[in-house]
């Protein structure tokens, strides 16, 4: 069998991120970093952010739910409008001040410990 090139490990990356996605929890959020970690890849938290601006092509991502470690909406300008992700965040009932997941903490899905 021959080794998958470049092109194929990230199509097979960006399915992972993808099926981890689908699994967030409506009401929850969790954030690149921790999507990459659980799959083995610590420190390509950018490689995710890729992965769900490539995402919006497709139905049943919910890429909405992911956010940086701080719980910002760094991705919301690569939604349908501005203001789409905060709305879509809102309409699980999330609160989103300036920007920022209210009660991140709390609302963090981590992968790694749910995922078991």
């Amino acid at each position: 069998m021959a080794k998958p090139d470049a092109a194929q490990k990230r199509t097979n990356f960006f399915q992972d991120v993808y099926e981890v996605v689908k699994l967030i929890p409506p009401g929850r959020v969790t954030s690149y970093g921790a999507i990459a970690a659980y799959l083995g890849a610590k420190g390509s938290a950018r490689m995710v952010g890729w992965a769900l601006i490539a995402s919006h092509s497709q139905q049943g991502i919910p890429a909405y739910r992911v956010v940086n470690r701080n719980g910002m909406l760094t991705g919301k300008q690569h939604f349908e409008s501005y203001d789409a992700m905060q709305a879509h965040l809102e309409g699980e009932g999330i609160k989103i001040k300036d920007d920022q997941v209210q009660d991140f903490e709390q609302l963090f899905w981590d992968p790694a410990k749910e995922l078991l």
